[in-house]
């Protein structure tokens, strides 16, 4: 049976995926009413129709449950699920009433199968209510600037006033993957998960199948319901560039993605940003100078139009005083794409530089000569 779902796992690969190329995709051809792509390194926009336009996004809500969760704190902390919270409509993970979950297991849940139980669990939880909890999440989506979604409830079941829009899941997306355990968890093709009363562990399956449908896809979410139909937030790495599309009420999402994913590596690549040293004066230490060096490389993905407008301020001290060790903090690059910051980089010390043996005054001396 394995033998047989891998053969058509790659014929549908090959029917859905065989065809695509870098040419910018038409409009007409994606089949969603709405779709951006963005690049995630710098949040421009490689590709749009209709990105801006109010849509319910289904259970790609999960990733702001999710996210907050994680943020949250006690990732490994055990407690009994809400009964109340668990008695919903549409996908779970298997919770029952008195069952023992974990709120890492409970991401796992909400990010793989997609489970309600296991957003409206995990809500209550951390907020108390599904209520106080999206007005947790409606703070978030204001500190990630999307302007344009409201949430009423975390599983994203149909509700009046729930609504976001391809580009603000394109924000939501990004910022979500710069969390290292959200990342982990959404590229799991299964996972391994531990629950119940007393818990136990169980295998959960992702719905999400273009982590092996498309090469170098890293998550993120599905989502469906009858009002907002098929909806799709992924994001894949190639070539060190790392690029997020969305599509809202897609029938045909698994083509959407391949074609405007391939349509936007075909316009980034990968820049490594040139960083200087500076030798800094040294005040009351063992060596003049010490050097002053970036903590780290960096390279971005970026467009051609990008790179030529990339640009490093740097923010280094007159002099600094000894005693100074190796990696010490002397100063910071901040790295520019147009007027976006993109990344601070800590510039530190390469060597270190010891205090000198302070000069005798005269009045030491003449101490010193009368006490012999």
């Amino acid at each position: 049976m394995k033998i047989v779902s891998v053969i058509l796992a790659v014929i549908t690969a090959i029917c859905i995926f065989g065809t695509s190329a870098h040419a910018q995709p038409d409009i007409e051809d994606i089949s969603a009413k709405c779709a951006v792509v963005i690049n995630a390194d710098t949040g421009s926009v490689l590709f749009e129709k209709n990105a801006d336009t109010h849509h319910a996004m289904a259970s790609t809500t999960k990733i702001m449950t999710a996210l907050i969760t994680l943020e949250s704190g006690d990732p490994d902390r055990q407690f009994v699920v809400d009964s109340m919270a668990i008695r919903v409509e549409g996908t779970s993970m298997g919770l029952r009433e008195g069952d023992i979950v974990t709120r890492r297991a409970l991401c796992y849940g909400m990010l793989l199968p997609s489970g309600n139980d296991a957003a409206n669990a995990a809500a209550v939880n951390i907020a108390g209510s599904l209520d106080a909890f999206a007005e947790l999440m409606n703070k978030r989506a204001a500190q990630i600037g999307m302007k344009d979604t409201h949430f009423v409830n975390p599983s994203g079941l149909d509700a009046d006033g729930h609504y976001s829009t391809a580009y603000d899941m394109a924000l939501l997306a990004r910022e979500a993957l710069k969390n290292e355990e959200f990342r982990k968890i959404c590229r799991c093709q299964s996972a391994e998960v531990s629950f119940g009363a007393p818990p136990y562990k169980r295998t959960l399956g992702n719905s999400n199948k273009l982590l092996y449908l498309y090469d170098g896809c890293i998550g993120v979410k599905t989502g469906f319901t009858d009002n907002a139909r098929r909806c799709l937030v992924s994001a894949a790495v190639r070539n060190g560039c790392t690029l997020i599309a969305v599509t809202l009420d897609a029938p045909d999402d698994w083509r959407d993605h391949a074609g405007m994913l391939d349509s936007g590596f075909g316009k980034v690549r990968s820049f490594n940003i040139p960083m200087n040293s500076f030798a800094v004066p040294v005040i009351g230490g063992n060596a003049d100078i010490v050097s002053a060096e970036p903590s780290e490389k960096v390279s971005l993905g970026l467009t051609d139009d990008e790179s030529r407008s990339v640009r490093v301020k740097y923010s280094i001290p007159k002099f600094v005083y000894a005693e100074i060790g190796k990696g010490d903090k002397i100063g910071y690059a901040d790295i520019y794409v147009g007027d976006k910051l993109m990344k601070r980089v800590s510039m530190n010390a390469a060597g270190s530089v010891g205090r000198t043996a302070p000069r005798e005054s005269l009045w030491d001396r003449i101490i010193m000569w009368f006490t012999g």
